[in-house]
């Protein structure tokens, strides 16, 4: 096990977190892969441009975002990541409930780690 691996992704991950609720243009430049496959539990699927743009412009807005349950398995220069998440939503100004399990694939490319893909299931209420 590569701790310190697991450790730094580990730390992006709160990063991400953070940034969904508060998205900066910065921030999300800096964890997304330019080639990033952001998947929704209702199937659409996003890149890093319309993602970024959505969170942005509050049209896929989280208030707040609890992860629990949290795994981090480093190989190479690949992590995978999974958790629960439940959040708060304002989606264009309307209030929503989510409970999702999250699936993230980090990649480390040139010496630093990226949101290479995003896929979230929903969980039974």
């Amino acid at each position: 096990m590569n701790t310190d691996a697991t450790a730094a992704v580990s730390a992006l991950v709160e990063r991400l977190r953070l940034a969904m609720i508060s998205p900066s243009a910065t921030a999300l430049a800096d964890l997304f892969a330019d080639d990033l496959s952001y998947g929704h539990s209702d199937g659409k699927l996003d890149t890093k441009a319309s993602i970024s743009g959505s969170l942005l412009d509050g049209s896929s807005d989280f208030t707040t975002i609890d992860i629990s349950e949290q795994t981090v398995s480093v190989n190479g220069d690949v992590a995978i990541v999974r958790y629960r998440l439940v959040a708060d939503t304002n989606d264009s100004g309307r209030p929503g409930h989510v409970k999702l399990k999250i699936l993230l694939v980090w990649q480390r490319q040139d010496g630093e780690w990226h949101l290479l893909a995003r896929q979230a299931v929903r969980v039974a209420a």
